[in-house]
Formats: structure tokens, sequence, C-alpha cells
């Protein structure tokens, strides 16, 4: 078939996967312009859809925003932060501000102190060697301070492109789709010109005659637990809505399981302490004794224990232990990424927590 490439972004035309980057259907490739399904998406519905990059790829676009003069707005999961930041990101900028937005704050329990929030997310973005001219909480599903983030976003970049990077599921497609709706009539939303010098998947929206939004693909970061559960079960552990955090007053030798994808086991705890779980309201949390654990696990996976369901429980990798020593003077979080977290308490504790292999468990700084 001959080389096609799309008038909106500038990606190779492909036929054969319609979630990969630049599909087409086959009687698109009848028309004059051939635009991919993106892109389509854009130009008939003004809905921008993420699409999925190599690392390399994504290496490859991040030198394309440092040759350039813009505001760089960097989208987070609140929801997993640590394991939604760009890496790298920090290099590839070149002189351009960065606006870090912290999505999906309508998942976090109300009751929390947003200005600790936003002051905690400064601190994670220089542990990535990001210098943050400003820190937004919004959510761009229900809208929530998108139009103070929008305003202040067309304030600071002073007639510049905006540059919307992130990785998958963050988010970003919403927040975009959210500004154009705001502020681009619908027959002025054109595909028609792409980013120069690149075929990798920018899409340029227009903000006036001299500047436009990019949307960037979302690069994927392996170690988040979606890329490994089938979508039936991550419906169960994706939440929808704000998180009722669930205390457990746990002891040395107890386990807790959350469903039958992750596992904690308090291995040694100076005293009776209140473990505080943060994950999707639908995921059951059973609690057991760690030496029954195992013929638990073994005899009740995808029953009691679920996800995953019976019928998927081959799809889902074996579950992996970390073992980790926290002694530190203030509450710290046991993180799954992708599923939630564990608030500790302060005091010595020893844990060993289970993920899917290829999953990443960490230790952060408690962030509620």
């Amino acid at each position: 078939m001959e080389t096609i490439y799309c008038q909106g972004c500038g990606v190779k035309i492909q036929t054969e996967d319609e979630n990969a980057l630049g599909y087409a259907p086959v009687t698109a490739l009848e028309r004059e312009d051939v635009i991919c399904k993106r892109c389509f998406r854009l130009k008939h519905y003004n809905e921008v859809q993420d699409v999925d990059l190599t690392d390399d790829d994504f290496l490859a676009l991040l030198h394309e925003i440092g040759d350039h003069d813009g505001l760089v707005v960097n989208i987070v999961d609140l929801f997993d932060v640590h394991g939604s930041f760009v890496k790298g990101l920090n290099r590839f900028v070149g002189q351009n501000d960065i606006i870090l937005v912290g999505n999906k704050v309508d998942l976090l329990p109300q009751s929390i102190n947003f200005n600790k929030i936003k002051h905690w997310l400064k601190r994670v973005a220089k542990e990535f060697g990001l210098k943050v001219k400003d820190v937004y909480l919004v959510s761009s599903t229900k809208g929530t301070n998108m139009e103070e983030c929008a305003f202040e976003l067309e304030r600071l970049r002073q007639g510049k492109d905006i540059f919307v990077v992130g990785s998958t599921n963050v988010g970003k497609s919403t927040f975009i789709n959210y500004l154009i709706n705001r502020s681009i009539d619908q027959h002025d939303v054109i595909t028609t010109s792409y980013f120069p010098g690149t075929t990798l998947g920018f899409i340029n929206i227009p903000l006036d005659d001299q500047s436009s939004l990019i949307d960037t693909p979302g690069i994927i970061n392996r170690h988040q637990i979606a890329h490994y559960l089938p979508k039936k079960d991550l419906k169960v552990i994706t939440p929808n809505k704000e998180v009722k955090p669930k205390v457990f007053q746990l002891e040395s030798d107890q386990t807790l399981f959350f469903g039958g994808i992750a596992r904690l086991d308090i291995d040694k705890v100076d005293e009776r302490k209140g473990f505080v779980c943060y994950m999707s309201n639908d995921i059951h949390i059973h609690r057991t004794k760690t030496d029954k654990a195992d013929l638990l696990y073994d005899q009740h996976l995808g029953e009691l224990l679920s996800p995953p369901s019976e019928d998927t429980i081959d799809e889902v990798p074996p579950l992996e232990p970390h073992t980790f020593q926290l002694n530190a003077n203030h509450k710290q979080d046991i993180v799954f990424s992708g599923l939630g977290w564990v608030t500790v308490p302060q005091g010595n504790t020893s844990v060993t927590a289970y993920a899917p292999q290829g999953v990443r468990v960490l230790i952060r700084d408690a962030i509620i």
C-alpha cells in the first residue's frame, strides 16, 4: 500500500489496529484529504482522543517541545501521582515554564486540605527534577476548578503556544476537550496544519491567529497496574467517584488482601495501629492472619478474593513481594501504582507488599 500521511497531524496512516496511532478505516483512503481517526474525532466532534507511543517516540516529541517557545502543561493523576509523572521531562522542555495540573481531584476525600496537596505536589515535582511555575488541582471530567485553570493558562502563556503533556490514563484528553469547548468555536477547529518536523502525532488546535494548543500523545508508564489487568477487572479497581477511606486496626502477622490483585503483610509493628486504605470503593478488602494468607489465596482467588474474576485469573500476572522498613517520624504511604495506597502511621513498621509482577510498589511521604 502507498505510504499515506494524515493531513491533520502528520502521522503515518495504518488500517490494521484501531487503537494504535494513525488508524483510519480503509474507506477513508478514498478521500482526497486522508486524516486519522484521532483527527477525525477532533474535526467533527471537537474531541481529542489519547494515543500511545513508545518511550523513544515520546522522547523525540519532547525534543521538539524544547526547540520552541511555549508554556508546558504537565498533567498528572492525583490518584497515582508518582506513577503518572513523565520521567525525564525536565531535560527536554528547554527554558519553557511548566504548569503542573493534578487531575481527578474529585476522587480525593473532600475533607483534605488542598493547599497541602499543592505543596506536596511541588515537592514531588522537585524529586523528578521539575521546577514548576504553579500547580492547579482540577477534575476535567466534573469540571472542578477547570474554569480558573483555563483562565490562568491564558494569562500565563502570554500569547505563546500551550503544550499539553502527560502519561496515558491521566485524563489529558478530557482536559484538552474542556479547553477546546470553552474557548474555540466549533467551526474554527482545524487539523490541516501539523507541527513541523514530526510525524509522531502532535495535533495543533488554534487558539488565535498566531498560537495553538498542542496535544502530545500520552506515554505509557509500564509500571502502572492498568497495563496488566483485563478491562473487566479494570472497571472494578478504577475509582469513578470520591474514595471513602477504610481504616483497619492491624498488628504484627496480619494481612490485608485487596481483592486478589494485591496484598499487604504486616510483618512487624511496634504496637497495634490504624492503617488507612485509599482505593476504589468497589474493591473488597479482606483481613486475615498472615499464616493463613497463602491458603486463603489458593482456595478463594477469583471468588472471595476478586478481582480477578474466575474467568480472568490466568490473564493477571502472579503476585510479586516487595519488602519495606518504615521508621519515619511522620506518616507514609505504601503505593500500588494505579491501584491506590495505604497510609501507615509514624513509627517502626516492617511490611511486605504484593502486586502483579511488573507493577511498581513504592514508599512516599503521605499525601493526606
